[in-house]
């Protein structure tokens, strides 16, 4: 039994009013077990009380670090007994695992009703240091089980599968989450057998928003690939024409209508909706979301969340354009409490944003530099540095990073490239970073076979669009080139669709990509 258990879903029981109500704990607990299909192959295992375990002679315990240490609990139960250890840590997993448990219980993973303590919070970069922990470790470490428990629901529950399982390279596989626990979930559910059917369907079916992530790889020669890349990015431009996705923007009101005068201008269809109550039906219109933090309040903060949630359920695409997000404690608070509750297909930034980026991922980096607002200020890093970061965190995160700058870095961890177009103006006007978020989102919407070649189809539309107007003889600098860049913008994508080909683009492939040891995972 102890090696043949199935943890995916593991059911806490709750027989406190919050959670149960008047509801009977045995009748809830059977209808759980029903939704799973086996119930009669499903292993019971005591919480705390060894006494109890081995009086009922179930199948074994699950202990707290407050309760019976592992080792004490295998001599009283014997060796045919699965036993579960709680832990936050990794000196705590460590100690579980050399004391002989079977499985562990890491979290919490969010707060909940039955764990309101916000100091046993590890959140997702918690828990991933502890599985990167295990994996490097012993054998025993590297093959014990894990499940991660707190907050766990049919909202979030494919997310946080997906965001534990995090690559720290690509020769070395990452080792993910063997289930989640839940409680409330199943227990709170008015049709617990329906609710655990769901949960075991989640857990059994590829997220929404994975279901376009498989990974794409290089071909042999660069101008192969490269000729590759632009044929698929004029495919790209057509596509967004032809299918004039939804981009719905979450922004400040300082870009809305230039936000909204871009999407128009490249064949989106544009609305600003800053209130989250509407991601539910926006969501199922085949677009794809801007989150932009260029404003930063609590009522803000809880509008992202509703509408990141309401996106990553139906699969549509989400750009994080984490404005300013290393200037303020408060604007790292909020990058780090977004990215901890849900799942981006690009994010998108200048160099210290996605340093902010970094650490809120999980990584320690050795830069003290302090951002000041917007503004990218002298580069800190190589180009080569740059790629490696941006490879780097594409590759932990799961998506696509885009670092903004003279050079653009763009990676899904598997290729990187660099593209060198754009123009000076594009830094002389309010909203260009902003609007390249929103262009982004439309490409990714409406090309969703290979996010990587969409994300940069977007940006040589729109950075080859600025040199195009910075060019003309009517724009004399930052005032007239935002309407000729408008013009631009729409011209040049008519002109691809019309049979025109890609001129002027400034692309290269980074094949091979230095381990400067620049992010550290503590």
């Amino acid at each position: 039994m102890r090696d043949q258990v199935d943890y995916s879903l593991y059911l806490v029981t709750d027989s406190t009013e919050a959670i149960l109500g008047s509801r009977v704990l045995v009748e809830v607990v059977e209808q759980g077990l029903l939704g799973e299909c086996k119930a009669h192959k499903i292993p019971l295992l005591i919480n705390d009380r060894v006494d109890v375990a081995l009086a009922v002679g179930c199948e074994g315990v699950h202990l707290g670090q407050d309760d019976m240490n592992v080792s004490e609990a295998r001599r009283i139960l014997g060796n045919d007994k699965i036993i579960g250890a709680t832990v936050s840590s990794i000196d705590e997993a460590r100690i579980a695992v050399e004391r002989g448990a079977d499985y562990l219980g890491i979290g919490t993973l969010y707060a909940t009703n039955t764990k309101k303590n916000t100091k046993d919070i590890i959140g997702v970069n918690g828990i991933r240091k502890i599985l990167k922990y295990l994996n490097n470790g012993s054998e025993a470490e590297r093959n014990v089980k894990t499940v991660c428990i707190g907050g766990v629901n049919a909202t979030n529950l494919q997310r946080i599968t997906y965001q534990l399982h995090a690559p720290s390279s690509l020769s070395t596989p990452p080792k993910s989450i063997d289930g989640v626990a839940v409680v409330s979930a199943i227990i709170g559910a008015p049709d617990p057998k329906a609710a655990s059917a769901h949960l075991s369907q989640l857990l059994h079916s590829p997220a929404a928003f994975a279901s376009s992530s498989e990974p794409h790889f290089w071909l042999e020669s660069n101008s192969d690939e490269i000729a590759h890349l632009l044929s698929s990015a004029t495919a790209a431009t057509k596509a967004v024409k032809q299918k004039s996705p939804l981009s719905h923007n979450m922004t400040n009101l300082v870009v809305q209508n230039f936000a909204a005068n871009v999407a128009l201008c490249i064949g989106a269809s544009p609305i600003m909706a800053n209130y989250g109550e509407e991601a539910a039906d926006l969501s199922a219109l085949g677009g794809a979301l801007v989150v932009n933090m260029g404003t930063v309040t609590p009522d803000g903060l809880l509008n992202y969340r509703k509408a990141i949630t309401a996106y990553n359920l139906s699969g549509g695409p989400i750009v994080l354009d984490p404005v300013g997000a290393g200037a303020t404690h408060v604007r790292r608070a909020a990058l780090l409490k977004l990215m901890g509750v849900g799942y981006f297909d690009l994010i998108k930034g200048n160099e210290r944003e996605i340093l902010a980026v970094a650490r809120a991922s999980g990584f320690v980096i050795d830069d003290t530099s302090q951002q000041r607002g917007v503004d990218s200020g002298d580069a800190l890093f190589s180009l080569d540095q740059r790629a490696y970061i941006v490879s780097r965190l594409a590759l932990r995160e799961r998506n696509v990073v885009l670092m903004t700058g003279a050079t653009d870095v763009i990676s899904d961890g598997n290729r990187t490239y660099t593209v060198s177009n754009g123009h000076k103006y594009l830094g002389m006007i309010t909203g260009s970073g902003c609007t390249l978020g929103t262009t982004l989102s439309a490409y990714l919407a409406a090309n969703r076979a290979d996010k990587l070649h969409a994300a940069i189809a977007g940006i040589l539309h729109y950075e080859i669009a600025a040199e195009r107007a910075a060019g003309r003889q009517d724009v004399r600098g930052p005032g007239t080139f935002v309407p000729a860049f408008l013009d631009e913008l729409w011209k040049s994508g008519e002109e691809l669709v019309n049979g025109k080909e890609w001129e002027g683009a400034r692309v290269e492939c980074v094949k091979t990509i230095e381990d400067f040891g620049l992010l550290k995972e503590t």
